[in-house]
């Protein structure tokens, strides 16, 4: 019975073309992983989308708003991966599997208020400003 080799990892395949498509097959493969099972990840998109469109109708800048949401859910994917592996090692409870658990979700909670205490300095002048506010 003849033995089956696993496909080359993307980084070693001798076409680089195929190997970087399995990379974002992989990646593309995650964020659906996400989307589909990560409730904050769903509003936190939402929430980038809607920063996207004030930010368009209020003639932001996108770089920092782009930014911001690159960053809160990249973070977020993060938190979900380290979640995955402590659940995977530690499939019962331990406190030092709760504690990064906890504090991964900690980094998301900071970085998502720090964006939002940053969109709000973005996005204040020129919504006050185009509402006639004053």
């Amino acid at each position: 019975m003849p033995t089956l080799t696993p496909p080359p990892k993307p980084g070693s395949d001798p076409l680089p073309l195929r190997g970087l498509r399995a990379s974002f097959a992989y990646a593309w493969a995650g964020v659906q992983l996400a989307w589909k099972s990560q409730r904050n990840f769903r509003l936190e998109v939402y929430i980038g989308a809607i920063a996207l469109g004030l930010a368009l109708w209020l003639q932001v800048s996108l770089v920092p708003v782009l930014l911001l949401i690159a960053l809160v859910l990249g973070l977020e994917l993060l938190n979900t991966a380290l979640e995955a592996v402590v659940d995977l090692v530690s499939p019962n409870f331990h406190p030092l599997a709760k504690a990064a658990k906890d504090v991964a979700a900690a980094s998301v909670l900071i970085v998502s208020g720090i964006a939002a205490l940053i969109g709000v300095l973005l996005f204040l002048p020129p919504l006050v400003s185009r509402l006639g506010l004053w």
